[in-house]
This record gives C-alpha cells, sequence and structure tokens, in this order.
C-alpha cells in the first residue's frame, strides 16, 4: 500500500513510501537535503517498519524537535496503526 505524510518542522515538505508485505519500499523525500536523504531511503529498502521506527523514533536535528527520520518514523507509525 502507498502512503503520503505531509513533514511538520523539517526541510523536507512530504514523504512518499509503500509497504508491501510488511516491508518499507520506494521511500521519497520532497525537498530537504536531497543525498541524505536519498540515503535513508535506500538504507531502508526492503526494512521492516518496526526497524526503521526503532531507528529513527526521536532523532532529532540541530534545535528542532524533529528530523527527516523523525518525521518518517512517524510517518510509518501512523501507516500501520491506521
Amino acid at each position: 500500500m502507498h502512503y503520503t505524510y505531509k513533514t511538520t518542522g523539517t526541510c523536507s515538505s512530504m514523504i512518499d513510501f509503500d509497504i508491501e508485505e510488511g516491508k518499507l519500499h520506494n521511500i521519497v523525500f520532497t525537498n530537504g537535503c536531497n543525498g541524505n536523504l536519498k540515503s535513508i531511503g535506500s538504507l531502508l529498502e526492503g526494512a521492516s517498519p518496526e526497524f526503521a521506527i526503532e531507528r529513527l523514533d526521536g532523532i532529532r536535528c540541530g534545535s528542532n524537535y524533529t528530523s527527516c527520520g523523525d518525521q518518517l518514523a512517524r510517518a510509518i507509525k501512523q501507516a500501520i496503526n491506521g
């Protein structure tokens, strides 16, 4: 299933991703630090949603209360919890 999440508090403005057969696929951030965000998507390709949440939840960017990784964790939580 495909999901789109509008981010808050980060340079990226949106995250698109798929969850198929319990695995993450096609993670794409709109805006933000292009290379770093492509790296996150590449590293998590085929990972379980729970693994991604465990690794990314609560990460902050500088003095911000959140980060692009944290926003992805929130998006995945929303996707799997409805």
